[in-house]
């Protein structure tokens, strides 16, 4: 029998066997569908997560200085410690893992009036790479820039709640502003932005200068000393060097202050890279689970197809003595049932794939919640699943097409359906 008209027959067979060959299909098709939502969920979960965090920053570290717990260097504990303007030039240079250090100094309630408007809020002082490392976004203009730094210009990027309360619909960008006692020029204005976490209130209600003009037009009040700093903003080389760069700074910090280096109520850092990695840990463990339970799904539905075609074989018994009886080898059987069930296989999953697909696509055409980013299909979910599909249409078609092929053709003609 050539190839052609093995099809032929085998096609044949299947249409003659409709609601048989769809429920089969049907159990298939849902595995595979199974698989790739279940993982396409997770995935979007996991993206969703990982796109509002960089909406907080690029793997910063957060620094605060405290209190000591512990004497070191002839000094008691209990001290309070205070960042200063300098450190960061003085962290850098002893943490070649960080690839940035920069002071940041905040103060919160200031009054800020336009020409139409006034309010009350944070002003926050930088350097220029602030804005890359704490994903501020531009809408128009720029953020305040090292030419800025460097003269101490009264310049500003407002934030978009900020730009909406003193201009409304209006054009903000070269107005000037009086931010407390003091002018400045509106030299950006920022695009809204989702942010899940802060530690001083939503980037979209500041106004951010430069550090050089915060430090000398709101500096810190007494008790607290006029260059001091809210806070360092760290930021290591790479992903891989995140636990190095931490271990330099506490140690270039605790020689600038006279503190032990593992005493972490002197030096507190909030982590946002320890925060992801915990996230994405429990994020997998979703996206394993989940892929699993589709797994599961797929081989149960690889077990009915063996069930099926167990019975398909024991149904046929008589064809396929007559069959043999007139000169059909035993290749020629096995080869029958054998693309008998590929055929059901692998249609019934390419139609789970697209399906699939089709869903993932449709879903991510309405509004996605803050932490999810749609259903996200992935290659390696494709591969996988016709991998695993090629494994149950093997182990589905082996045993069944070898029963087959085993029949005894005097017996298989002696056969009566239903004994």
């Amino acid at each position: 029998m050539i190839f052609r008209d093995l099809l032929t027959d085998t096609c044949r067979t299947l249409w003659g066997h409709k609601l048989r060959t769809f429920l089969t299909m049907f159990g298939i098709a849902w595995g595979i569908v199974s698989i790739t939502l279940m993982v396409a969920a997770g995935e979007g979960l996991r993206a969703g997560q990982a796109k509002v965090s960089q909406n907080f920053g690029r793997n910063v570290m957060i620094v605060f200085a405290g209190r000591t717990s512990t004497q070191a260097g002839g000094t008691r504990a209990g001290r309070l410690l205070q960042w200063r303007a300098t450190d960061h030039a003085v962290v850098k240079q002893q943490s070649p893992a960080c690839g940035y250090v920069m002071p940041e100094l905040g103060q919160g309630g200031v009054a800020v009036t336009s020409s139409y408007n006034t309010g009350s809020f944070l002003v926050s002082g930088s350097h220029p790479e602030f804005a890359y490392l704490r994903s501020i976004p531009v809408a128009e203009g720029r953020y305040p820039n090292w030419d800025d730094e460097r003269e101490g210009r009264r310049v500003a990027l407002i934030g978009s709640e900020v730009n909406k309360q003193l201009f409304g619909s209006r054009e903000a960008l070269g107005e000037t502003i009086r931010v407390g006692e003091f002018p400045y020029v509106i030299v950006g204005v920022m695009r809204e932005k989702d942010q899940d976490s802060s530690y001083d209130g939503r980037d979209i209600n500041k106004v951010f200068v430069p550090f050089a003009t915060i430090l000398r037009d709101f500096p810190n009040r007494p008790p607290w000393a006029a260059d001091s700093v809210d806070r360092l903003l760290v930021a290591p080389n790479s992903y891989a060097e995140n636990e190095e760069c931490k271990a330099q700074l506490r140690r270039a910090l605790a020689r600038q202050h006279n503190f032990d280096p593992g005493d972490k109520e002197a030096c507190s850092i909030w982590d946002t890279v320890e925060d992801a990695k915990a996230f994405e840990v429990m994020t997998n463990g979703m996206k394993y689970f989940l892929g699993a339970v589709g797994l599961t799904t797929l081989f149960l539905g690889g077990i009915g197809v063996m069930n099926v075609m167990m019975v398909a074989v024991r149904e046929r018994t008589r064809e396929i003595g007559v069959r043999k009886a007139v000169g059909a080898s035993r290749r020629a059987i096995l080869g029958q049932f054998f693309v008998e069930t590929l055929i059901v296989v692998f249609l019934s999953g390419g139609v789970g794939m697209g399906v699939a697909y089709g869903i993932c696509a449709a879903v991510n055409t309405l509004p996605m919640p803050q932490y999810f980013a749609g259903l996200i299909p992935t290659w390696e979910t494709g591969v996988i699943s016709f991998a695993l599909l090629g494994t149950v249409a093997i182990l589905a078609a082996l045993y069944p097409a070898s029963r087959a092929a085993a029949v005894d053709p005097i017996e298989a003609l002696r056969y009566e359906p239903g004994s």
